[in-house]
């Protein structure tokens, strides 16, 4: 099991320093899809989603979020470089709330955690356009088990909240 842990911890080290030198140019651009947010319990819901990332300057570009048909919830991020070797990137949401991001392969992605919820964005561009998801489950564990000698570590399992998921399309404005 140690051996299966390590090698997978290789894997995922060796993989995070293979970035393509393509972010953020490839995903710049105005894009529009329609979004599924999925609940356990309950109907699932959909809405329109953009995303506008356009260069701004000194490596920056805009990383803006609108949520709706009217465009009712709007949210004017910027995206900023940390240490593009290592596909570092923030989302600064200009509020005092910055999010540290990552870029993996073809796979722009955050995990936070706010309020007793912690999320997990994906953003994949792909021939089909830009998949999109947002993974939310309980900061707090519902179980742990195993830890039960050095070669068991403990496990932590968590409560899954919800699923937004969907594909954003290039669109002209």
């Amino acid at each position: 099991m140690r051996i299966l842990f390590t090698v997978y911890f290789l894997l995922m080290v060796v993989c995070s320093f293979a970035q393509p030198s393509s972010f953020p140019a490839s995903f710049v651009g105005n894009w529009k899809g329609t979004l599924t947010w999925i609940r356990p319990g309950k109907q699932p819901q959909e809405f329109t989603m953009r995303l506008n990332i356009q260069p701004v300057d000194s490596g920056r570009y805009t990383w803006q979020i609108v949520y709706g048909d009217n465009q009712q919830d709007n949210r004017p991020y910027l995206l900023q470089p940390v240490d593009t070797a290592k596909g570092h990137w923030q989302v600064d949401e200009r509020n005092t709330i910055v999010l540290d991001s990552y870029v993996i392969g073809n796979v722009f992605s955050s995990v936070f955690s706010v309020s007793g919820s912690t999320i997990v964005s994906k953003y994949e561009l792909t021939d089909k356009g830009l998949l999109v998801s947002f993974t939310t489950f309980a900061t707090k564990p519902v179980t742990i088990t195993g830890g039960t000698s050095a070669e068991m570590p403990p496990v932590d399992s968590y409560k899954v909240l919800g699923l937004q998921q969907g594909v954003l399309k290039r669109v002209a404005n």
